[in-house]
């Protein structure tokens, strides 16, 4: 009869040594993905992720400073042209007023051209883009991939564009999953006391 070469199973205390390195290995795995998710390095994956896991917004704040919502006329979807309505609403100030972000997001874009002539976008909460443009100029050193939080200093009223000549003003935008849509409701929903007052950088 061949003998058994089969080798003798491990004791339980091997078994429970094996089981424990296991263990280790594993945790360690998870502190370094927790250190990595929580670095600067992460801070623009962690805030997509976080804006697109974030419900629409029921009420907005008016992203130009001191414009209130009941000064804004409902301009969504009148004509523009032969071919195309207004996609947004135009929101007048004076020539150099701050333009806030309205919410809290990612700079997605900052453009200079095309109809909306010196532009903003911003990806916020359940991935809709918002739309800033006719700006006089930029925040120094906004940047793409920026984070913002609402209230965060993005421009200053304008008229560039195919509005130039035209009243400063703000165009400002809200396109979701079904493209643009009215943002003035949102804009005279919002209050301080039921969503907090944005905070105001320099």
């Amino acid at each position: 009869m061949a003998p058994d070469l089969r080798p003798d199973p491990p004791s339980p205390a091997r078994r429970l040594r094996r089981w424990l390195l296991r263990l280790l290995v594993l945790a360690l795995c998870a502190l370094a993905v927790g250190m990595l998710w929580n670095s600067r390095w992460a801070q623009l994956p962690r805030a997509l992720w976080t804006v697109s896991r974030m419900p629409a917004p029921s009420a907005l704040p008016v992203p130009v400073e001191g414009v209130a919502a009941r000064r804004i006329a409902d301009t969504f979807g009148a004509p523009r042209g032969r071919d195309r309505t207004h996609a947004g609403v135009d929101i007048f100030a004076k020539r150099g007023t701050p333009v806030r972000s309205a919410g809290p997001g990612v700079v997605a874009d900052i453009r200079d051209g095309g109809l909306g002539g010196r532009q903003v976008w911003v990806l916020g909460p359940a991935r809709e883009r918002y739309y800033y443009a006719h700006l006089e100029g930029w925040r120094e050193g906004l940047a793409r991939g920026e984070v913002v939080e609402a209230g965060t200093l993005l421009g200053y009223v304008g008229d560039s564009g195919n509005a130039k000549g035209t009243p400063p003003h703000l165009h400002w935008g809200i396109y979701g999953a079904d493209g643009a849509y009215d943002p003035l409701p949102l804009l005279r929903a919002w209050t301080p006391a039921a969503t907090g007052t944005p905070p105001k950088d320099p």
